[in-house]
């Protein structure tokens, strides 16, 4: 039986270690890479293809959401399965919107991930279903705009440099900050960018 090829994109070197440990117990599963960064996971997979992508949501750069993201435009036919800390309404739904594989937070049996794999393999996918239901109860209300602008801000950026990041006008900037503002009911773009973080919803 072919074994299943892995690569584990995840940035603390202490958990990705035990991925990788758990995973290489079951006979069918090999760790072909791993990752620290979702750069550094596409660099991989520009020299080597793999059956599945085992991800962390938040990871220096890129998130693993992004990473889903351009996994799933450049190499369709590998399986993607997230594994967060995080049990954030935006963050399933957004990976549900993306058509990732397999959502599982962290403190998951091994077991339990170990099939998650087998079964995005084979065709299927697999979300908890108490996480299937929490994502449904609570929509994303920010347009992509609106959350460019957003987590720039949250990174310090002023007005001027997040309109010259976007290509667009400083008014515009302050229109997409506002509306941000007044759907999240924050105080302030940095309230904002916090009360989004929270639901899941800045990625």
């Amino acid at each position: 039986m072919r074994s299943i090829d892995i690569l584990i994109a995840e940035d603390q070197h202490l958990v990705r270690g035990a991925l990788k440990a758990l995973l290489e117990l079951e006979e069918d599963l090999q760790v072909v890479g791993e990752a620290a960064s979702a750069a550094e996971a596409l660099a991989l997979l520009q020299r080597q293809s793999v059956d599945v992508l085992v991800s962390d949501i938040e990871m220096p750069g890129s998130s693993g959401l992004a990473l889903a993201e351009e996994v799933r435009r450049r190499w369709p036919g590998c399986r993607l399965v997230i594994v967060t800390t995080f049990n954030r309404r935006g963050y399933v739904r957004r990976a549900l919107d993306l058509g990732v594989d397999a959502f599982l937070l962290k403190d998951a049996p091994s077991e339990q991930l170990a099939d998650a794999i087998r079964r995005t393999v084979a065709g299927r996918r697999v979300i908890d279903p108490e996480l299937m239901l929490d994502a449904l109860g609570d929509r994303d209300p920010l347009t992509d705009r609106e959350r460019q602008a957003l987590l720039l801000a949250a990174k310090g950026y002023n007005t001027a440099h997040i309109a010259e990041r976007l290509c667009l006008s400083e008014g515009t900037v302050r229109n997409y900050l506002s509306e941000a503002i007044s759907k999240l009911g924050a105080h302030n773009r940095i309230d904002a960018a916090r009360i989004a973080r929270q639901r899941g919803w800045l990625y």
